[in-house]
């Protein structure tokens, strides 16, 4: 006998695999339904483990047709405030265990995607006091993150803001376990620990370059 080589993969697809999925569709459209969020788009996807507080719901917004997926945490901090604290756009994946902790604003433009354990956060904690724990000094102000258009951004990566506007242009990538505390302009590649540029459109050239584009001509952050 033969096998049917064109039978469709979803009736070879492991059955917890279709429960999982099920579970995780049903859990959305509970957030969606339930969960007091600034604004909400259509085609949620949020895995059941991601930890999302009810309490801070109203100082989110949520595009249309994003994925969070297993363990990430959407932290806003502190609880009990107004203020809109965290933007999602349109397209965007938000990877496994991912942490996205903002106190101020962090807003991630349309068609961003994450890989795993990516740590963004718009604050810190203090620690110049050595006669007390850290967890009892509080933290510093800190600023605001922007994330443009397009984005990729690499496993373990952290893009941290203490003040200011911590900006990174539209359609970078950001290297794996980079830490990126300073702003960076459109269409670059960044990698290391502190990050730094590695490879630049150059709009004059209209071409790729290695390092940063030092010319004038260098586009405006956006």
């Amino acid at each position: 006998m033969k096998l049917n080589r064109r039978a469709s993969p979803a009736l070879f697809e492991d059955p917890i695999a279709l429960l999982s999925r099920a579970r995780t569709k049903f859990h959305s459209w509970w957030l969606r339904a339930t969960y007091p969020f600034a604004t909400v788009g259509r085609r949620l996807s949020v895995h059941p483990t991601c930890i999302l507080s009810r309490k801070t719901a109203h100082q989110i917004r949520l595009g249309s047709s994003i994925i969070i997926r297993k363990d990430a945490w959407l932290d806003i901090q502190p609880e009990g405030g107004k203020d809109i604290k965290l933007i999602i756009g349109d397209n965007c994946a938000i990877a496994t265990r991912n942490v996205i902790s903002a106190c101020n604003l962090i807003h991630i433009e349309r068609d961003v995607i994450t890989a795993t354990s990516v740590l963004i956060q718009d604050h810190r904690l203090t620690h110049e006091e050595i006669h007390h724990p850290n967890n009892t000094q509080g933290g510093v102000p800190g600023g605001r993150i922007r994330i443009g258009q397009g984005c990729w951004i690499g496993k373990g990566a952290a893009i941290i803001c203490e003040d200011g506007e911590l900006v990174i242009g539209r359609n970078c990538v950001i290297g794996a376990n980079s830490l990126v505390t300073k702003s960076v302009p459109p269409n670059s590649v960044i990698v290391g620990n502190p990050a730094r540029i590695v490879r630049q459109y150059d709009p004059s050239k209209k071409a790729w370059v290695l390092g940063a584009v030092r010319s004038g001509d260098t586009q405006a952050m956006s």
